[in-house]
C-alpha cells in the first residue's frame, strides 16, 4: 500500500477543509504533507484523523507540517511549555523587554511582522512583539 493511499482520508480531508499551499510528498518512504490550514480546528481535525490512521503515530512514515493561519485582529493563545511569554519593544532577543502574556493566555495578533516574531496586543494594552513559535491561532 502506498503512503499516499494509506493517508488517503488525511489527503482528501486536508484539501476538502481548504488547506492553502497543499503539497504532499514522498521521499525515502516517508510522507510529507504541508500546508495551511484556514482555523486551528481543522488542523486539530487533521491531526485526529493521523492518530484514527497510525495510533499514537507509531509508523513514522508521516510528517504532517500544516500550520493554522493566523489573521491580523485575530486571537491567539500562548503556548509556552510552562513560562509567561516575553513581549519585546522589536522583533529580536536582543530587544527589551516590555511586557509578558501567561501560558495559556489568549492575545491578539496585530499583524505577522515576519516569520518569527509577530506584534501582539494584551488585554491590558501591553503592544509588542512575540516570538511567533509559541503562539498558536484560536478557532
Amino acid at each position: 500500500m502506498s503512503l499516499q493511499n494509506k493517508y488517503k482520508e488525511l489527503i482528501d480531508t486536508a484539501t476538502a477543509a481548504g488547506v492553502a499551499n497543499l503539497q504532499v510528498t514522498e521521499q525515502n518512504g516517508v510522507l510529507y504533507i504541508d500546508g495551511d490550514a484556514p482555523t486551528a480546528a481543522i488542523k486539530d481535525q487533521l491531526w485526529h484523523i493521523y492518530d484514527k490512521t497510525d495510533p499514537n503515530f507509531l509508523s513514522g512514515d508521516l510528517v504532517l507540517n500544516v500550520n493554522a493561519r493566523a489573521e491580523a485582529g485575530s486571537k491567539v493563545k500562548v503556548t509556552t511549555e510552562k513560562s509567561n511569554l516575553n513581549i519585546r519593544k522589536g522583533p529580536g532577543t536582543d530587544q527589551p523587554i516590555i511586557g509578558k502574556a501567561a501560558h495559556g493566555e489568549i492575545i491578539t495578533l496585530v499583524s505577522k511582522s515576519s516569520e518569527l516574531w509577530w506584534l501582539v496586543r494584551t488585554d491590558d494594552g501591553e503592544e509588542g512583539y512575540a516570538f511567533a513559535q509559541y503562539l498558536t491561532p484560536e478557532g
